[in-house]
């Protein structure tokens, strides 16, 4: 049964890492920091539209900035969750190890 440190659901799903989003609050800020850099990204878009090209640059940056920021948090943490399944796996002997799908 899924833990408080445990963001894996290993008896009601097939599918371990189906809607880990979800269950694992840890990469909230993360999605917000990427959804910011969205809004950013199309303010980039509006500026160059209108010939402000330094806001432009500037708010290119900035988008840029946060999707990595934001990418590179969210691949943490999901090999964070990839390293609590293999750990629970191996208290779990009998336990049957299900593909992950991601």
């Amino acid at each position: 049964m899924k833990g408080p440190n445990d963001p894996v659901d290993h008896v009601r799903t097939t599918r371990p890492h189906a809607g880990e989003s979800m269950k694992d609050n840890k990469i909230m800020p993360a999605l917000v920091v990427i959804g910011l850099s969205m809004v950013s990204f199309v303010a980039m878009l509006s500026a160059f539209a209108t010939s402000h090209n330094d806001s432009g640059i500037l708010l290119g940056g900035i988008a840029l900035a946060g999707f990595l920021v934001g990418g590179a948090w969210l691949m943490v943490e999901h090999h964070r969750v990839r390293r609590l399944e293999q750990r629970w796996y191996a208290e779990h002997p009998g336990a049957w190890p299900q593909r992950p799908n991601s």
